[in-house]
């Protein structure tokens, strides 16, 4: 008589089916190993540990670059002759990618926890590379394209590296039940010895950084310095259309220190203000004067001008995504603005008694005026009845001439030379862009009466930085927001900063022992005992198919008696 031995039941194993079935696509139990893991998978996890953090460090870059982003999209404009907001896209395209890198390594990092065999499927390499591959291309792109703007990284980590120091030392104390785990296991000392090394380098190296962390920040209160002038860069531009009237009485109504725009001279000598050479981006010069769309703004004469449309381009194209935030009114308003002239402005600045940073644009060699553009500036400007040390000049182009006509003009330069050089040429300011100097240059400047304005700053987080650095002065789209930031975002005494270096690195390293010593008495003492592996030892050169078999039999097939 045959008896039929009962199937053996096996629980089902939800969690690890997931676990293995969406990283390698092995739904089954059969298909699941305890092997080690081939060479083959283990270079592709080092593969997808370097894209991880490659997508890290980009993804980091791109959302700090957030303060530049009107800047990325008038490059990219200048270059493609089409406007379109292109960093939006950027940066989603950039968390979808981290995303997905960041949940394959987290499976990968489970797979070895559980001690399964890492087999990635084939459709997460290709996404892997890709990945991999888009995320080279971009940071190639900005190195060869936007080169100076690598500089956010190093300023951002003023603001953020004590708490990405406390981030990391958290997530590597975390690590340590992976590593102590496989160090329990290991059978071969060397092994062991390579682990504890490698894991303990990169312990020791995380927790002595703050020895390279340098933050303006960290400093005493009582040595704060006073709180920056904020100067409405092109007026208000995040609430109306760029060097428009609109614009500048929407930068008074936020409380602006004061205002900043860029002059320029029409055809037949009426100072307007413009910042592009070209009319296009700004203006519906297209509808207007198709013909002459290409045409530099200043050979347009003002009768011209003044016919041009200058803000239903910010209603259209949404430059800040701010205009649902207006009212019905001030949309309407603002989609009517004309182009402004420089005495509207200067009027506008003397009722309210706000200081105007003048920056002169560069004329064509063959216009009409090109030798008389400083002399008309300075009439309009004297005319206006504006008070002299309410305007700031950064035009280099006779200095001496300006300081004839109207000695109590604040001198700027945009060129950062030596101090004495400056002090000889009667120059007490440095208008720069806040990446061009660093904190040490602004305290020397400062402690020889020298004024630094910085442009163009919109996040909180970076106007704190250099708040905390002693800037002076800063021209912002976002003046509204850097108005309502009361003190900076965090100050730190040197002290305390020290003290919750040390307490966390201390926490950390006794949390990393206990984790080893609890790991090495949990399994220390354990051999794994496997038959399935020890059953498909002899067909590993069998075809996949063959071992597949095999497992189902091992786990399904009943015994004969």
């Amino acid at each position: 008589m045959v008896r039929h031995q009962p199937l053996q039941y096996y629980e089902p194993q939800l969690c690890l089916s997931c676990l293995t079935g969406i990283y390698g696509c092995r739904w089954k139990r059969y298909q699941r190993s305890h092997d080690d893991t081939t060479k083959w998978e283990c270079l592709w996890f080092l593969i997808l540990s370097l894209t991880f953090f490659l997508t890290l460090s980009w993804f980091y870059f791109w959302w700090e670059v957030h303060n530049d982003y009107d800047e990325f999209n008038w490059f990219v404009y200048n270059r493609t002759g089409y406007w379109s907001d292109w960093s939006i896209p950027v940066l989603v395209t950039t968390a979808a990618g981290f995303t997905y890198i960041a949940f394959l390594l987290v499976l990968a990092l489970c797979h070895i926890t559980v001690g399964q065999q890492m087999n990635l499927h084939w459709l997460h390499k290709i996404g892997v590379t890709a990945t991999l591959v888009a995320t080279v291309v971009a940071i190639i792109s900005i190195d060869q394209l936007w080169k100076e703007e690598w500089n956010i990284l190093f300023i951002s980590f003023q603001a953020t590296a004590p708490f990405l120091h406390v981030g990391g030392v958290v997530a590597i104390t975390l690590l340590a039940w992976l590593v102590a785990g496989q160090f329990a296991r290991a059978e071969r000392a060397s092994f062991q010895v390579v682990l504890c090394i490698a894991y303990l380098s990169v312990v020791l190296a995380l927790y002595l950084v703050p020895l390279t962390i340098s933050s303006p920040c960290i400093m005493l209160k009582k040595d704060l310095g006073s709180r920056p002038a904020i100067f409405g860069h092109r007026g208000a531009p995040m609430m109306a259309p760029e060097n428009t009237l609109m614009s500048f009485q929407k930068a008074i109504e936020n409380k602006a220190d004061g205002v900043q725009t860029d002059v320029s001279l029409s055809h037949d000598g009426v100072p307007f203000l413009m910042h592009d050479n070209l009319l296009r981006r700004t203006t519906n010069v297209d509808e207007k004067f198709s013909e002459r769309a290409s045409v530099h703004s200043s050979m347009f004469n003002w009768t011209d001008l003044e016919q041009l449309n200058a803000g239903e381009w910010f209603t259209t194209n949404d430059p800040f995504w701010t205009v649902h935030s207006l009212s019905a009114s001030d949309s309407a308003k603002a989609a009517n603005q004309s182009v402004c002239r420089l005495d509207d402005l200067l009027s506008l600045a003397k009722a309210s008694n706000i200081s105007v940073i003048l920056n002169l644009q560069e004329l064509p060699v063959e216009h009409p005026y090109n030798n008389n553009f400083i002399n008309i500036t300075l009439e309009t400007i004297m005319n206006s009845g504006i008070l002299q040390h309410m305007v700031v000049w950064l035009h280099d182009k006779d200095r001496q001439l300006v300081r004839q006509i109207s000695p109590d003009f604040q001198q700027a330069s945009e060129s950062k030379r030596e101090v004495s050089a400056l002090i000889a040429d009667g120059i007490f300011s440095l208008y720069l862009r806040y990446s061009q100097i660093n904190v040490k240059e602004v305290r020397e400047y400062t402690s020889r009466n020298l004024s630094t304005i910085l442009y163009t700053v919109n996040e909180p987080w970076l106007y704190s930085v250099l708040w905390c650095a002693g800037v002076k002065s800063v021209t912002s789209d976002a003046s509204h927001i850097l108005k309502q930031v009361p003190s900076p975002i965090w100050l730190m005494p040197p002290d305390e900063y020290n003290l919750m270096w040390i307490t966390s690195d201390v926490i950390s390293f006794t949390l990393i022992v206990g984790i080893f010593i609890l790991q090495k008495y949990r399994l220390g003492s354990i051999r794994t005992y496997n038959p399935e592996q020890i059953m498909l030892s002899a067909a590993v050169q069998r075809s996949s198919k063959d071992v597949n078999i095999m497992k189902e039999k091992l786990i399904f097939a009943g015994c004969l008696k």
